[in-house]
């Protein structure tokens, strides 16, 4: 008898509510259905714009969300850190960050994730087979966009120059990066302390020092890291590199 496999399904942990790869409640495709075409369409459309602090939105309702935070009204809190969400499926989500659980399972090779999208991005490699390798260094990516992005640091190619001193760049976003040197400007402000950085990259990596995220895991003994400097530093360990 010829055995039908079937294909890797991700397991949601809550039948009734579920979560896109963002993290966002959705609804299901059953309730889509019978929702009536016209209530779907009465939406006001923007742009809608924050008088507190300049965020521009097309959708009434991400404007009325968005607008709790500074209202503070029916914010749903961590009682862990104290960071404050205005939807109870951002809280569960954050939530893995102190609990450590990974309701995420690939079917493939068993490896586990706090999140669906960061899963999704895994199946990749499972599915396109061996990752797209750079000929002039060991570094591996899933996409070729980024792989000729990469490329760029070895041709040598630095199409974007600054226009205040002339320094040349492969890409444009470290272009911007190095033009707040000159400017002084950090658009990217911390909300739990304050602090601004000149990159959104810097900022999420500084977050972590809030949430108490370590996103970076020891593949030797499964701990697990704030930084991908500290797990590299941790790793000399264990190929001996490192004696302590």
């Amino acid at each position: 008898m010829e055995i039908k496999e079937e294909p890797c399904r991700i397991k949601e942990e809550d039948a009734e509510e579920q979560i896109d790869e963002y993290g966002d409640a959705v609804s299901s495709q059953t309730e889509e259905t019978f929702r009536p075409k016209q209530a779907r369409k009465a939406e006001a459309k923007g742009p809608f714009i924050c008088c507190e602090c300049g965020k521009v939105f097309q959708k009434k309702s991400h404007f009325n969300s968005h607008m709790r935070f500074h209202t503070g009204e029916g914010l749903l809190t961590c009682t862990e850190c104290g960071k404050s969400y205005t939807e109870k499926s951002r809280l569960v989500s954050h939530m893995r960050v102190h609990t450590g659980e990974r309701p995420f399972t690939c079917c493939q090779c068993g490896k586990s994730f706090r999140y669906k999208h960061a899963l999704k991005e895994h199946l990749l490699s499972h599915i396109r087979g061996k990752p797209l390798s750079c000929d002039q260094c060991d570094k591996t990516f899933v996409y070729s966009s980024n792989l000729s992005t990469h490329l760029k640091v070895h041709s040598g190619l630095k199409p974007h120059c600054c226009s205040f001193c002339g320094k040349s760049f492969s890409r444009l976003e470290n272009l911007r990066i190095h033009s707040s040197v000159h400017t002084g400007d950090k658009p990217y402000v911390c909300s739990d302390c304050g602090k601004s950085f000149t990159s959104s990259g810097n900022l999420k990596t500084h977050r972590r020092i809030h949430t108490g995220e370590k996103p970076y895991q020891c593949s030797h003994c499964e701990k697990s890291f704030t930084f991908s400097g500290s797990l590299k530093h941790h790793e000399k360990i264990h190929t001996g590199e490192q004696q302590y």
